[in-house]
């Protein structure tokens, strides 16, 4: 298929999370692979590391952990109120397609474990753990995830481009130890972003938003932005 311009891609591009048992083509996975690293990192230090599920054998055993955490998640998605610009209808319709997910990760053809080294971050932070001009190291964990979850977008986004379904999940953190352990990922590794990926069954966007209005301040909290409110 033709591939999308970026705002074509960004603005039809939702969660999908049921595939076509088709297999994804090497030279796909490695463009989409490609576009993932063109994002920027702390440092430029690329210490990131997508680990590429394709095996059968592998993908259900990342499935049945999945599931495990998926079935603790459920009772709490359950317990919470909807998101109040959802209606009852949208609301079902996303946590159905969650539930189908915690049953069904392993069908998707290809799984992609976004994995970032965080060995000298963890250093750094340890060893300066009070001095005030290095109190930026107590936020190490999300300065982290500057370094991954950029690369993580860039991989969605590519995969719109060329047709390709997927979502971004973090659920298998709850048992992450075991993923490393199916992995075989050394201890300074941590996984940011378990991706399902293929030929999607559902069709893509458009996706639906909040207005402008509502999710930006200009200069302060709470002072609305002349450019975010619908011409009269």
């Amino acid at each position: 298929m033709d591939e999308l311009d970026v705002f074509q891609a960004i603005y039809s591009c939702r969660s999908l999370r049921r595939f076509k048992p088709d297999p994804v083509p090497d030279e796909l996975l490695a463009k989409i692979l490609g576009a993932a690293i063109q994002a920027p990192c702390g440092g430029n230090e690329q210490n990131w590391l997508f680990v590429v599920v394709r095996s059968e054998q592998q993908r259900r055993k990342l499935g049945d952990i999945y599931r495990r955490a998926g079935a603790i998640l459920v009772s709490w998605y359950e317990k919470v109120d909807k998101p109040g610009h959802m209606s009852t209808a949208e609301y079902r319709r996303f946590l159905t397609s969650g539930l189908h997910l915690h049953q069904h990760l392993a069908d998707a053809p290809v799984l992609v474990v976004a994995c970032l080294r965080l060995e000298g971050l963890a250093s750094v932070a340890a060893d300066h753990p009070r001095e005030p001009q290095l109190a930026m190291f107590d936020s190490v964990p999300w300065m982290a995830g500057a370094s991954i979850y950029p690369a993580v977008q860039n991989l969605i986004l590519a995969c719109r481009a060329v047709g390709l379904g997927t979502c971004l999940t973090t659920n298998h953190l709850l048992f992450e130890e075991e993923v490393k352990e199916v992995l075989g990922l050394p201890a300074e590794f941590r996984t940011f972003a378990l991706l399902p990926i293929g030929y999607p069954i559902n069709n893509f966007g458009p996706v639906k938003r909040k207005p402008l209005s509502e999710v930006v301040a200009l200069d302060q909290f709470g002072q609305a932005a002349a450019f975010t409110k619908t011409p009269s």
